[in-house]
């Protein structure tokens, strides 16, 4: 079935425009089910010891940048069950630089195929459960982070912030 993934004017925090550029496709589905793959080839062969490379002080490690894609993944596919089943209370901001997500993760204490692991899982959960929506459960609108935001805008958004990470990744960490 053809289903319109593109999210219009209004249907998403003005925030999230930059990633949303970095989505052409009409259809997110093979995108969004590739990015585990595209992951791994991107960190193949990095040593161990590299996961903890920041390119200037203050900024995330390696491993922290995957930890941070998880934890967003996450909360993006939250609001999508949410917001898709028609629950109508409005979502929590996430703000990963001020709550402790990062102090907290332990990314650097852990393997490269282990967060690749725990993000491909986590999408192929997320995968199948976008896979079963119809258009209707697409376009329904909640709100997040006090902004109006449909479904279809959250999984563009997922696509979009995967390919914006990595391509910080291949400029400032792995180039």
């Amino acid at each position: 079935m053809k289903l319109m993934f593109k999210p219009e004017a209004g249907e998403f925090n003005p925030y999230y425009g930059a990633y949303l550029e970095l989505v052409n496709e009409d259809d997110i589905r093979e995108a969004f089910a590739a990015q585990p793959s595209e992951m791994r080839a991107a960190l193949a062969g990095l040593a161990e010891d590299r996961g903890s490379y920041a390119y200037e002080e203050g900024k995330w490690t390696i491993k922290e940048v995957l930890s941070h894609i998880i934890d967003a993944e996450r909360i993006f596919a939250y609001r999508m069950l949410r917001i898709s089943r028609g629950d109508e209370t409005p979502l929590a901001t996430f703000d990963q630089e001020s709550v402790g997500y990062r102090e907290f993760s332990r990314a650097n204490e852990r393997t490269f195929a282990d967060l690749l692991e725990e993000f491909e899982l986590v999408r192929q959960g997320n995968s199948l459960m976008l896979n079963n929506m119809d258009q209707t459960a697409l376009n329904r609108m909640g709100t997040a982070s006090d902004n109006p935001v449909s479904v279809r805008a959250l999984a563009c958004i997922c696509v979009g912030h995967v390919r914006h990470h990595l391509n910080v990744l291949k400029e400032r960490y792995l180039g």
